[in-house]
């Protein structure tokens, strides 16, 4: 679990270098990774960029299929509402994430959703990592 969270990291580390918010994802199949993309939001001028929904995007080819439901899921940040919908039209078995997205009410937080039935919902795996490469992003931005 810890080792693709890593690998989800260093994907958010190249989506900071390009620019964009530093979030990285990575989709695993039978312990093997089948996907990862970071955020590309600004680099490519479109708001569904999300790591999520682009490496949702590559799986999907990959396995030729809209369904991956043998797939796991690992994401620096708590999916917003936007790639929880894809991670569920996707049929993402499990979801791992790292840092919990405190921009979302509570209440609307993925991981207190009840409305994805059958999901795995996985919180704060490297928590402090995928937390401490956000907040320094926006410390800079503010400075």
């Amino acid at each position: 679990m810890r080792k693709f969270m890593m690998e989800a990291l260093k994907e958010a580390q190249k989506a900071e270098k390009s620019g964009s918010v530093p979030i990285g994802a990575v989709i695993v199949e039978n312990n093997k990774i089948i996907s990862r993309s970071g955020n590309k939001v600004i680099r490519n001028c479109d708001p569904t960029a999300h790591a999520e929904i682009l490496a949702i995007r590559r799986a999907c080819s990959f396995l030729n299929s809209r369904i991956i439901n043998e797939c796991d899921i690992f994401v620096t940040l708590e999916p917003c509402p936007m790639c929880a919908h894809a991670i569920s039209l996707a049929r993402i078995r499990r979801v791992y994430f790292g840092a919990y997205n405190l921009s979302v009410m509570k209440s609307n937080s993925f991981a207190s959703s009840q409305e994805i039935v059958g999901l795995e919902i996985i919180g704060g795996v490297l928590e402090t990592q995928c937390a401490k490469i956000l907040q320094n992003f926006f410390d800079l931005k503010r400075s």
